[in-house]
């Protein structure tokens, strides 16, 4: 009997953990872009988050959803997948609404310009949408072609994931041209952090397909990466403080 009750016990802790765990892979990405929001409609200033994160995490979550169609992989990753497209259209709506209240005198672009030189500075929201849709129905499209090629279908994953493991890079890059994380939360690339970190615990405890654990590495040492830059430059500036700071971030975990 004893060995019943403790069976049970250990089997209702084992699907609270579980279910903590997916949860937490569901909707962790999208906790670091609450209090950016928020910041964003408080400051009506977007200058501290890059349109362009939205952009690689639209592209990925695209492609993994994808990739799910020739390879299965947990379904919280799907979920977690449909989350942040959803967060990202979000975040985009919000900054272009607020730069077009900033940014009056500033010539109105479209995506039907199909302007190389101002890809993904769109005036309207609904360019961003437009291309959104492009690119899914393409890639839908093709992959719907290619479905019963493994080396595509290991292709697309690794694509999916090395894209979102490339998500901290344009925050880096940034930083180095300004020789500053000002502007930058260090709390947030905390949160990216251990959220990296988390994630990839994850993919190896639920065996995930291998693109998935790879790129979690490498998304760690982006952070680590960009960690470093805040110890950096706040312990040797290299460029005067502004008065004003926006703490926002440009990153998911």
């Amino acid at each position: 009997m004893d060995e019943v009750i403790m069976d049970q016990i250990l089997y209702v802790v084992h699907q609270v953990v579980s279910w903590t765990a997916s949860l937490a892979i569901i909707f962790g990405g999208v906790v670091p872009y609450i209090p950016q929001y928020r910041d964003i409609r408080r400051t009506q200033n977007a200058e501290g988050f890059s349109t362009y994160v939205c952009l690689v995490l639209l592209v990925a979550n695209i492609l993994r959803i994808l990739f799910r169609f020739g390879r299965y992989f947990e379904t919280p990753l799907l979920w977690q997948s449909i989350i942040m497209i959803i967060t990202m259209l979000i975040m985009l709506n919000l900054c272009t609404n607020v730069r077009m209240v900033t940014e009056l005198n500033t010539k109105r672009r479209s995506f039907t310009d199909f302007d190389w030189n101002y890809f993904w500075s769109w005036s309207h929201f609904v360019d961003y949408l437009q291309c959104v849709l492009a690119f899914t129905v393409l890639a839908a499209y093709v992959t719907y072609l290619l479905l019963d090629s493994v080396l595509f279908v290991e292709s697309l994953g690794f694509l999916a994931v090395f894209t979102e493991a490339m998500l901290g890079t344009p925050q880096l890059y940034c930083n180095y041209q300004n020789k500053s994380t000002e502007g930058m939360s260090i709390k947030m690339v905390l949160m990216w952090t251990s959220g990296d970190t988390f994630k990839t615990g994850y993919f190896l405890l639920t065996q995930a397909p291998m693109q998935f654990w790879i790129c979690g590495f490498l998304q760690v040492c982006v952070d680590f990466a960009i960690l470093f830059q805040v110890y950096y430059y706040s312990r040797y500036p290299q460029k005067p403080v502004s008065h004003t700071t926006h703490t926002t971030s440009a990153k998911a975990l």
